[in-house]
């Protein structure tokens, strides 16, 4: 029972993130860069993360958490697939070229000796250590001792709402995790037809998604009101415009891989989601030179112009896509922890796995099995995060695994279809633990390559 709670460890902007923020607008810049600039990379949330989720919830010794991470580090490890994959790009990376030789282990010392840190002295000797001096200096006044010494962690109670016969929670903003409880709002009140294969099911989902989340750029960001953007009030209009037989004209709004999840559940029922990312792929293509860590770059998700809300400027958390859910029965005991990767795509992941598993009553396997869509920019180049750059006209890729029906049917009601391979790494890699009494069941994407269902 009571309310999930949130850690948010995401990071915050340095302190010198103002004047960096002018000098990218004076050399041109409309928006943060994506690769090659320490710009994007906001003080780095995830070691203060793991440290409070510890403090607070652990049961093992810090030490002994972090002693198989020591021990691969150090020791070494096969190159996973997506490693293999990915070994020319890591090959011309500064540090990367641990990765490069065919047959050979990836030993990462630089990282061991900074777990190795963490484990005896805390997070001070991660972010006021090696690391810290090594960010410090490539920021070049972008971060301050100051900014480092601060705790990057808040806890917050979850956001909820009641919907598909039970109460669903994610994470506030400056989270996009409200767009899958406002889709599943929408959802909630239109009448969904039984078979999943129906187009009209396919439909109704793109919709909800869709009015959900088509003003997203102007409305997330740091500190912004959860409970307004998934409040009745906000979303009921959005419901009363779906149309069963048409796709929805939504007015233009303002234009502004590299992540993993976790779901898990104990022999108390406590469930947790983790997720964590460096935003996308490699992140920034900067890597700290002792620890030889890659730097994230997930401030890009700031806007560049200085009246916009989400604007970048010091202690400012960049809107995000990270949207891990728990779900409750009415009682409020736990019922699903699940979460994915995939960008903007996560809510459309995580509304359809909800759909399946709480009206259709699919296992967690059978949910993250079937074929999926997902919405992708109407623009050039989609980077994964620019979905709702144009407002709502988007795109709907549907991977060839999904119900026949779905892409005629799509097509016939105003929609733009774009096929995709089966089990698209592009669609999300999503895992889901469901608690029954007694009874836990979990289910790992076969998109995923390294996803694992486990029990212990």
């Amino acid at each position: 029972g009571g309310v999930p709670q949130c850690l948010n460890s995401s990071g915050r902007a340095g302190s010198g993130a103002g004047p960096m923020a002018d000098a990218l607008r004076a050399a041109g810049h409309t928006a943060v860069p994506f690769r090659d600039h320490i710009a994007a990379v906001t003080v780095p949330g995830c070691v203060d993360g793991w440290v409070a989720l510890h403090d607070r919830y652990g049961a093992l010794s810090l030490a002994d958490v972090l002693a198989p991470a020591i021990d691969y580090a150090g020791n070494g490890f096969a190159p996973g697939f997506t490693s293999r994959l990915t070994r020319g790009v890591m090959g011309s990376l500064p540090g990367g070229d641990d990765y490069a030789a065919e047959g050979k282990l990836v030993r990462r010392s630089g990282v061991a000796d900074a777990l190795r840190a963490i484990a005896s002295d805390g997070r001070d000797a991660f972010y006021l250590g090696s690391f810290g001096n090594g960010l410090r200096t490539l920021g070049d006044g972008l971060y301050s001792e100051g900014d480092l010494a601060a705790r990057q962690v808040e806890w917050t109670d979850a956001l909820g709402v009641d919907a598909l016969g039970h109460r669903l929670w994610a994470a506030p903003p400056n989270s996009q995790g409200y767009l899958a409880l406002a889709a599943a709002w929408i959802l909630d009140g239109l009448d969904l037809p039984d078979d999943p294969d129906d187009p009209l099911w396919a439909h109704l989902l793109v919709e909800a998604s869709r009015q959900a989340a088509f003003d997203r750029n102007a409305v997330l960001f740091d500190g912004a009101d959860g409970h307004d953007l998934v409040s009745s009030e906000r979303l009921g209009p959005r419901r009363d415009a779906i149309d069963s037989f048409a796709a929805t004209d939504i007015a233009d709004a303002y234009r502004g891989g590299g992540t993993m999840c976790m779901s898990t559940v104990d022999k108390a029922r406590m469930g947790v989601t983790l997720i964590q990312s460096n935003a996308s792929g490699w992140g920034c293509n900067i890597v700290e030179p002792t620890t030889r860590i890659f730097l994230h770059n997930r401030g890009m998700g700031f806007s560049l112009d200085p009246s916009h809300p989400a604007a970048m400027a010091p202690g400012k958390r960049p809107p995000h896509t990270l949207s891990p859910m728990l779900v409750t029965h009415p009682d409020g005991d736990l019922a699903i922890a699940l979460g994915t990767m995939g960008g903007d795509s996560q809510p459309q992941v995580l509304l359809q796995l909800l759909v399946r598993m709480l009206v259709h009553g699919a296992t967690p396997s059978q949910a993250v099995a079937a074929g999926r869509f997902a919405l992708a920019s109407t623009g050039p180049g989609g980077t994964g995060f620019d979905t709702w750059s144009h407002g709502g006209r988007v795109r709907v890729r549907i991977e060839a695994n999904a119900p026949e029906a779905w892409a005629a049917g799509l097509v016939e009601r105003g929609h733009v279809v774009e096929p995709a391979p089966a089990f698209d790494h592009g669609f999300g890699h999503a895992h889901a633990v469901t608690v029954d009494g007694e009874v836990l069941l979990g289910g790992a994407d076969p998109r995923s390559r390294s996803g694992a269902a486990c029990g212990f």
